[in-house]
């Protein structure tokens, strides 16, 4: 049986990939060259280009094209716990922006549930093989934030193999037992795009999650922006019955 086009495409580019023919900057040839060159249609390119980039073989950046994945380059997370949110620390490192910093913020207490604007706001970058690939803003209950007040890992520049809510964790009288998340496609706004260094609008992975205790209070809210060519989000999915 003869193998659909695009599949007859994806092996060849497959194997250009594995012989090094794009390594470092050099780009795949367009959808167009590619559709004159194995005489199919550009859509039929475009499936193709959709199961390598599924498969993380190659990323694709607007306005540059399209580009294989070196080894290490791409960080892929498989998230299905609290605990897989904690051990994020194992391969990643995470480097302060603004230190814990009390502000007036409606939004962010009115998500937290709290009787009162003021809250405690940390902004964080997260590299991964010496490479930012993810800005997070959290916002904190003030009496949450105090626990954390005195932690060297929290400070101005820090770095380290830690995660706020490792951090919290460990300080919590109530430890944190659910998380409520949200993800959405977003163009970076200003102070993400400055701290991720892409462009304003470049496009972002969003994900808002809210974790709680076993008493369902709110524990923190974190915002995080993920530059989608260096960062794959996975989770694993069972049927209940």
């Amino acid at each position: 049986m003869t193998d659909p086009s695009y599949l007859r495409v994806v092996k060849e580019i497959r194997a250009q990939i594995a012989d090094g023919r794009f390594a470092g900057d050099v780009p795949l040839p367009t959808e167009a060259v590619l559709a004159k060159e194995y005489g199919v249609s550009r859509h039929t390119i475009r499936r193709a280009f959709q199961d390598l980039v599924a498969d993380e073989l190659v990323h694709r950046t607007r306005g540059r094209g399209t580009f294989a994945v070196s080894p290490g380059e791409l960080y892929v997370k498989q998230l299905g716990s609290i605990d897989d949110l904690m051990a994020l620390s194992e391969d990643t490192q995470m480097e302060i922006l603004t230190p814990l910093t009390r502000e007036v913020d409606v939004a962010a207490a009115g998500r937290l549930g709290l009787r009162t604007d003021v809250v405690t706001r940390l902004d964080l970058v997260r590299t991964h093989g010496g490479s930012r690939f993810c800005f997070t803003r959290i916002w904190l209950p003030e009496p949450v934030a105090s626990l954390l007040a005195d932690v060297p890992e929290l400070a101005a520049g820090a770095r380290s193999a830690a995660t706020v809510i490792g951090l919290l964790d460990a300080r919590l009288s109530d430890p944190i037992a659910q998380a409520h998340q949200s993800v959405t496609a977003e163009g970076a706004p200003g102070h993400v795009s400055e701290a991720l260094c892409c462009e304003l609008g470049h496009p972002t992975l969003r994900a808002d999650r809210l974790y709680f205790d076993r008493h369902d209070i709110a524990l923190e809210l974190a915002t995080s922006h993920f530059l989608p060519e260096q960062y794959s989000y996975r989770t694993h999915l069972r049927r209940t019955r």
